[in-house]
């Protein structure tokens, strides 16, 4: 089974973390866990002062968990245990005392929505649509709801949760907040998040430090909170609503 590729690099204080995987970028659970560390080791890492995520490609950002996991729990212990995958990333980036700026160049649908919404500072292509599908297979946003809110706020929340066949665009993303600017191509993106990053670098990075958990004040009950969330997540999954929408969505 592919399991993806993660490369890390820091080149004038700047971190790139780049990530790829052959079905739309989504994620399996060992990609997952490498993301997690990744975040982990760059935030004491003294050589980067600032985090790019980013994935491969020119097509889709990321398409959130791996289906082929998904469409094997089978056990409340296991359901848990891979909704915990995105919990503990999100958790990582919390608290990740660097900031961290997202390059979103395509679409992203459930935890890649998550990702982006974990990001402190998100630039975009006008490609880069959301959606959060997950109530059409009878499980919810539970675990990324959190960070979705917290950028987009309960509204919005509600827009992309509850209408969950619809794309909303990046101009949408961005008049919502999840989007700090859009750009019509790639180059574009590219070119501007590297200044982005390089001037952020350039500041004195304890008061950079101070700033983002500044920013992040408030959820530190995020680390009971998405656990709670991944256990509802992954009753829920085991449901025969959720059994046969899969088997759908698999023929």
């Amino acid at each position: 089974m592919d399991q993806g590729s993660l490369y890390t690099k820091i080149e004038n204080k700047v971190a790139t973390i780049e990530f790829a995987h052959p079905a739309s970028n989504s994620f399996p659970s060992v990609l997952l866990s490498r993301l997690e560390r990744a975040f982990v080791e760059l935030s004491s890492d003294d050589n980067a002062h600032v985090i790019i995520l980013k994935s491969e490609g020119e097509k889709a950002f990321c398409a959130g968990a791996s289906f082929n996991e998904l469409v094997a729990i089978d056990s409340l212990e296991s359901g848990v245990t891979f909704f915990m995958g995105f919990a503990n990333v999100i958790n990582a980036m919390r608290v990740c005392k660097k900031p961290i700026i997202g390059c979103v160049q395509g679409k992203a649908v459930g935890g890649g929505v998550g990702l982006i919404a974990a990001c402190d500072y998100v630039y975009a292509t006008d490609k880069a649509a959301v959606k959060l599908s997950e109530l059409t297979i009878g499980i919810g946003p539970f675990v990324i709801a959190p960070a979705v809110e917290r950028k987009i706020g309960l509204v919005g929340l509600s827009e992309l949760s509850l209408n969950a066949t619809a794309w909303k665009n990046a101009y949408w993303a961005k008049e919502k907040g999840l989007y700090a600017e859009v750009y019509d191509s790639i180059e574009k993106l590219h070119k501007e998040v590297d200044i982005i990053a390089l001037e952020l670098a350039s500041y004195n990075s304890k008061a950079v430090e101070e700033m983002i958990a500044a920013l992040w004040k408030g959820t530190e009950n995020w680390e009971t909170l998405l656990v709670e969330r991944a256990e509802i997540s992954g009753k829920l999954v085991l449901s025969d609503f959720t059994k046969k929408a899969l088997e759908k969505f698999k023929k």
